[in-house]
């Protein structure tokens, strides 16, 4: 819980004392969150990359697409709970059902047997929720550790952390474990997409993550303002898994 008693303190000290510089009014706190960014970039640079590239190194390609599945499994939960907060019962219902054959004929979610019998995965979290009612975004907010950010997203992580699986595990250990396979496993499928990366970094991560969670928020009805075709191909922002065959994941 502590991590995110951090992160809703970074929101509530940004409202309450930093002026807004206003390099654009989707990012008004810009020396912030560049500063929060610096730091996250060197984390990643000395640590957390160099730990996902030994993991990708060490890990036969099939498990890690296997683990990849399993945690991919576990935010079914999640997923499942914004579906009918949202009022998408006919896609609660697919995804319900995507959980229970991935968990039970899919050993746990490791075999992602849902994608192949076309039960394709959906993605969707409080955050987007709140977006769905009609909540406005707010400002963009690079947290630390945890990255990019707005308001309303900040504050929608901490019902999704109360449904969380890996969250409610009783033992400390067992739980910091998973949660730290998570985030290596994360990063290491970041490792070649960010070789896409270009000019500034900062302005290249906010445009990236604003427009995917437009995109998300809206089920991938984008208006002409809110889209900029030249950042990515819209295939990057698709609210499902990708289309991988038997022989592609390993499986």
């Amino acid at each position: 819980m502590t991590v995110w008693l951090r992160a809703m303190a970074v929101v509530a000290w940004a409202v309450l004392s930093v002026p807004a510089w206003a390099a654009s009014e989707a990012d008004p706190w810009e020396g912030l969150n560049r500063a929060v960014f610096s730091f996250n970039e060197t984390l990643d640079k000395y640590f957390l990359k160099p730990v996902a590239e030994g993991y990708v190194y060490i890990t036969p390609s099939p498990v890690q697409t296997g683990i990849g599945n399993f945690f991919n499994n576990l935010g079914e939960i999640t997923t499942v709970i914004n579906d009918l907060l949202q009022g998408k019962f006919r896609q609660a219902g697919m995804d319900s059902t995507r959980f229970l054959v991935n968990t039970t004929v899919g050993m746990a979610g490791f075999i992602d047997v849902g994608s192949r019998i076309g039960l394709q995965r959906n993605d969707e979290d409080f955050g987007q929720t709140l977006g769905y009612w009609g909540m406005d975004s707010g400002p963009y907010l690079m947290l630390p550790f945890l990255g990019p950010s707005t308001v309303r997203d900040t504050a929608g992580m901490v019902p999704d952390y109360f449904v969380s699986p890996i969250d409610n595990v009783d033992d400390d250990a067992t739980r910091y474990g998973i949660r730290a396979l998570q985030i290596v496993d994360l990063r290491s499928s970041l490792l070649e997409a960010e070789k896409l990366v270009a000019g500034d970094r900062y302005s290249f991560f906010r445009e990236a993550y604003l427009q995917r969670r437009a995109f998300l928020v809206r089920d991938g009805a984008m208006d002409d303002t809110s889209f900029d075709d030249d950042l990515f191909d819209e295939d990057e922002f698709e609210d499902e898994g990708d289309d991988e065959t038997p022989e592609e994941s390993g499986f």
